[in-house]
């Protein structure tokens, strides 16, 4: 059995994670985190997840939280997983990361930290999303410059980053495969006289409506025909298993920040 503990416990991707951990039978749940001032904070996790009582009460202190788990599983904010992680680290504990939102700097600061424990971090952990992350690098490159990229992304009213993470990865993943900057490459958005499209601009565009669980849309349109594949999540419980997902894949790996394409087999880097 793998222990794990799941941060923001009482959110929804927190109690979704904490009940599929429950319910797995190779997997234990050991501790759960939630903010300072949570209403939820010194229940039972079972009563967050509609279970019998676990003996296992939400904590805002990492220490009490933690202390016994084996993998951290950290969908929450930036800061606060860059805490968590610091706090693995300390303790040689892995972690699985579906945070999103994070900055450059904050980027370097989750790889220098990554350098000392095993680390899943994902914009998304759809199995689906990642393989189409895989699909997205070989169109691009099979296609050619001649093929203009367009990535529209629909997420809920509530979401508070944009582009979303997922998005990014998707840009990323054209960018790569022309083996150019993403930051030299990117539009984010488009108004008023903008003239003609420069060649290599990869459009990354946003919409935030109602209660869209997440939309993801990829075009490559040239001469007369245009390519489009898209990822739809009908609810986050593909987010969820593929966290579990990683958190199996996880435990025993050496030192360094993976990716689920390394969860799936489907990364291009040797380890």
């Amino acid at each position: 059995m793998i222990k794990i503990g799941v941060v923001g416990v009482a959110g929804r991707m927190g109690a979704m994670i904490a009940r599929g951990v429950v319910e797995s039978d190779d997997l234990q749940l050991a501790g759960s985190l939630e903010v300072e001032g949570h209403p939820m904070l010194g229940r039972d996790v079972g009563d967050v997840i509609a279970k019998l009582p676990l003996g296992i009460p939400i904590s805002a202190d990492l220490s009490a939280a933690f202390a016994d788990c084996e993998v951290i599983i950290d969908f929450s904010s930036p800061a606060a997983t860059i805490e968590h992680m610091t706090y693995a680290a300390a303790g040689g504990q892995a972690m699985v990361i579906g945070t999103t939102g994070f900055s450059d700097k904050q980027r370097i600061t989750l790889s220098d930290i990554g350098a000392g424990i095993p680390v899943v971090i994902s914009p998304n952990m759809s199995i689906g999303v990642n393989v189409m992350f895989k699909a997205v690098g070989t169109l691009t490159r099979l296609l050619g410059e001649g093929y203009d990229v367009e990535i529209v992304e629909a997420h809920h009213r509530l979401k508070k980053d944009a582009p979303s993470g997922t998005a990014k990865g998707l840009a990323l993943a054209v960018a790569r495969a022309r083996g150019v900057d993403l930051d030299e490459h990117a539009r984010y958005e488009r108004c008023g006289i903008i003239g003609e499209r420069p060649m290599g601009e990869i459009g990354i565009q946003t919409v935030r409506a109602g209660d869209i669980v997440g939309e993801h849309t990829v075009y490559f349109a040239g001469g007369g025909e245009r390519i489009e594949i898209t990822h739809r999540a009908h609810s986050r419980e593909n987010f969820a298993r593929g966290a579990l997902r990683a958190a199996r894949w996880i435990k025993g790996k050496r030192p360094g920040i993976y990716s689920m394409l390394d969860v799936l087999g489907l990364s291009d880097e040797d380890r």
